[in-house]
């Protein structure tokens, strides 16, 4: 546990609550995370959006050759969990990586 609690710390997921004697998220708060995370689709909409910064639902469903209503509800599930903030731009949805969203994706790639 002592190694992944480095890792997650050093990508910046483990802050804020006091948790034991660190300073991190509480099990509860990263499971959220996790839980928001634990789909093929949804790990492939992250690193997309990472690359294309402000991609729209249609975008997405594109570059990943996926259906638009399942690539929908996993932005949705995405956003739900706090790892992707969408922007309205008149009839457009755009899609960014949140801040935990970026320290996930950071995460991710140490594996």
């Amino acid at each position: 546990m002592k190694q992944h609690s480095n890792v997650l710390q050093n990508v910046g997921m483990l802050r804020k609550e006091w948790y034991g004697s660190d300073m991190r998220k509480t099990p509860k708060q990263l499971e959220r995370y996790f839980k928001g995370a634990a789909n093929h689709w949804r790990i492939s909409i992250l690193l997309i959006v990472d690359e294309n910064n402000g991609i729209t639902v249609e975008g997405i469903a594109d570059a990943l050759e996926g259906n638009f209503k399942t690539i929908s509800q996993h932005t949705r599930s995405l956003v739900h969990a706090g790892l992707l903030n969408k922007k309205y731009l008149g009839r457009q949805v755009t899609h960014s990586l949140s801040p935990y969203g970026k320290s996930f994706l950071r995460f991710f790639k140490t594996f």
